[in-house]
C-alpha cells in the first residue's frame, strides 16, 4: 500500500504533465512549434516521473528516468512497447530543437509529437487509476 506522500508526489507530477500538454497544444495554435516540442517532451517526462514516484525513484538525469521507466515498465509489458519509440523520438526532437541552431521544425511533426504526448499521458493516467 502506498503512503499519502507518495500518492501526492505522483499526482503532482501527473498535473505537471497535464499542464505541459496544455501548453504544447496552445503553442501549436500560436505557431510556436519549438516550444510545443519542448512541452510535449516534458509531458512525457513528467508522466514517467509520476509512475516512477510509486517506486520511490527519481533521477537528476533525463536518461536515468527514461532508462528506468523502459526497464521497469516497458520491458515488463506494463506499457506497450511502442511507447519506447515515442519516448525516444520526443527526447531526440526536444534536444535538437532546444540546442541546435537553425533547427527546422515541421508543423505536422509537432502536431504528431503533441498527439503522442497525449496518448502517453492517457496511458499513464489509466495505469495510475
Amino acid at each position: 500500500m502506498l503512503d499519502e506522500a507518495t500518492k501526492e508526489l505522483s499526482n503532482y507530477r501527473l498535473n505537471q504533465a497535464r499542464d505541459c500538454l496544455r501548453v504544447s497544444e496552445l503553442a501549436i495554435k500560436e505557431g510556436l512549434f519549438k516550444d510545443s516540442l519542448n512541452r510535449s517532451y516534458y509531458c512525457i517526462f513528467h508522466s514517467m516521473r509520476a509512475v516512477l514516484a510509486l517506486d520511490n525513484f527519481d533521477s537528476k538525469k533525463h536518461s536515468g528516468i527514461i532508462d528506468t521507466f523502459r526497464k521497469s515498465y516497458i520491458k515488463t509489458e506494463k506499457f506497450d512497447i511502442h511507447f519506447s519509440a515515442i519516448i525516444g523520438n520526443a527526447f531526440k526532437m526536444r534536444n535538437e530543437s532546444d540546442y541546435q541552431d537553425f533547427y527546422f521544425v515541421v508543423k505536422e511533426e509537432t502536431i504528431k509529437q503533441s498527439e503522442n504526448a497525449k496518448e502517453f499521458l492517457n496511458a499513464v493516467e489509466a495505469f495510475l487509476k
